[in-house]
C-alpha cells in the first residue's frame, strides 16, 4: 500500500457540521465584514483566552506587522533577526525602515540580547525580535536595552499563540505583539492575524489604520489600508478556539515522542525544551551536525523521497535574499550562529492529526543511514 504523504504541518479543521450554524448566522444577518458580530466576539474571546487587555484582528499577520510599525510611527533603523520568515523584514521595508540584522543565540535561535547594543546607532528607533518556533525571547533583557536607549519593541509573535512565560502571557511584552493565524499556525482562521495592544488609545489608532483611516462615513484620520478580518474567518476562529487546548496537548505529545526517539541519534540535536510555562509546540526543529552520516540537505532529500515533506525553516536566512544582502549587517561574518542554524535545521512534521506510527516512521527514516 502506498504511504500517505506527510507534510510539515496540516491545518486543524473542526467538523464541517459544527461550522454550519456559524455560516447560517452570517447568511442570515448579511454582515460579512467591517467589524461584524463574529469579529467582535472573537476579539473578546481572544482577549480572555490569551489574558491580554486589547486585541485588533487583521486579515493576515503580515498586514498586522506592517500596521504595527505604522501605528508606532517607526522610522530610521530597526534591529531584528535574520533567522525568521521573510515577512518580518519585508514589513520594515514596506514602512521605509532599514533592517539591521543581529545574530541569534545558538541555544534558543532567538535574537541574542548580548549582540543588540553594539548595533544601536543614532538612527535606531526600535527592536523587532521574533519568538522563534514559539519559544519566548529573553524579554527582560531586551526591555532593559530598549529602556536604556528609549527604543520601541515590537514582537513578531507569529508562532507564539497562547505561550506563557515567567510572568504571564508572552504577548504582554514590548509595545506591541503581532500574531499570525495562517493555516499553518497552532491557531488558525484560514488566513488571519492580530495585534495585541497595551491600551485602548493604541487599539483605536490601529483599528483606524486597518480600515482606511475611517472614524465614520465622512471622517478619515489616518492613511490607512484595508486589513480587516472577515466574518467568515472570525467565525472559524471562534470555533477553533473551542478545541485549542486539546490541539496544543496533541502537539505536546508528538514533541515528546520525537524527543524520546531522536535524543540519542549521533549528529541529531533536538532544540532544548522551551522555558515557557505553557509552550504551544508550534514547530519541532532538529539540527544536523557533521556527526550525522548525511548532510542536512541529503537528509532533507531522503525524507522527501519517502514522502515526508519536512521544511528547512529558516533557510536561506533573510539576510541572504537579494533585497537585503547588500546591507552591512547582512554579512555572514556578523551572523555566524544564524548561518550555522540555517544550514543545519530541519523542522519535522507536527500537527494534531499526525498519528504516532507516522512519527515513529519519520524517526526510523532519520535513524536509518542506508
Amino acid at each position: 500500500m502506498k504511504k500517505k504523504p506527510i507534510f510539515v504541518t496540516e491545518p486543524y479543521l473542526p467538523p464541517l457540521n459544527d461550522f454550519i450554524p456559524y455560516l447560517e448566522e452570517i447568511w442570515s444577518n448579511k454582515i460579512l465584514t467591517n467589524g461584524g458580530p463574529f469579529h467582535q466576539k472573537l476579539e473578546e474571546a481572544l482577549c480572555e483566552y490569551l489574558d491580554v487587555e486589547h486585541i485588533s484582528l487583521f486579515t493576515n499577520g503580515t498586514l498586522a506587522l506592517v500596521t504595527a510599525l505604522q501605528a508606532l510611527r517607526i522610522t530610521g533603523e530597526v534591529i531584528t533577526t535574520p533567522y525568521s520568515f521573510v515577512a518580518t523584514a519585508h514589513a520594515l521595508l514596506w514602512n521605509g525602515v532599514k533592517p539591521i540584522f543581529v545574530d541569534i543565540d545558538p541555544s534558543t535561535l532567538n535574537l541574542d540580547p548580548q549582540k543588540i547594543e553594539a548595533a544601536i546607532t543614532p538612527q535606531t528607533t526600535a527592536i523587532l525580535p521574533v519568538h522563534c518556533y514559539g519559544r519566548p525571547c529573553d524579554v527582560d533583557e531586551i526591555q532593559k536595552i530598549a529602556d536604556k536607549y528609549n527604543l520601541r519593541v515590537i514582537y513578531d509573535a507569529a508562532h507564539a499563540f497562547g505561550v506563557r512565560c515567567h510572568c504571564g502571557s508572552v504577548l504582554k511584552h514590548g509595545d506591541l505583539s503581532v500574531l499570525s493565524f495562517h493555516a499553518t499556525k497552532v491557531f488558525n482562521t484560514f488566513e488571519g492575524g492580530a495585534i495585541v495592544c497595551p491600551d485602548k488609545k493604541t487599539k483605536d489608532r490601529i483599528d483606524h489604520l486597518k480600515n482606511f483611516g475611517f472614524v465614520d462615513e465622512v471622517t478619515v484620520v489616518a492613511p490607512g489600508i484595508n486589513g480587516k478580518m472577515s466574518e467568515f474567518n472570525a467565525a472559524l476562529g471562534l470555533l477553533q478556539l473551542k478545541s485549542i487546548d486539546e490541539v496544543i496537548e496533541f502537539r505536546g505529545r508528538i514533541d515528546s515522542l520525537y524527543r524520546a526517539h531522536l535524543s540519542n541519534v549521533p549528529g541529531v540535536t533536538c532544540l532544548i525544551k522551551s522555558d515557557a510555562i505553557s509552550p504551544n509546540y508550534s514547530y519541532f526543529p532538529i539540527l544536523i551536525s557533521e556527526e550525522y552520516p548525511l548532510t542536512r540537505d541529503q537528509l532533507f532529500l531522503k525524507l522527501r523521497a519517502t514522502e515526508i515533506y519536512a521544511r528547512r525553516y529558516f533557510y536561506p536566512l533573510i539576510s541572504e535574499f537579494s533585497m537585503y544582502r547588500g546591507l552591512p549587517s547582512a554579512r555572514p561574518g556578523n551572523l555566524s550562529s544564524a548561518t550555522t542554524a540555517s544550514n543545519s535545521v530541519i523542522c519535522l512534521p507536527i500537527y494534531p492529526n499526525l498519528p504516532d506510527e507516522q512519527v515513529l516512521r519519520i524517526c526510523d527514516v532519520i535513524k536509518s543511514i542506508n
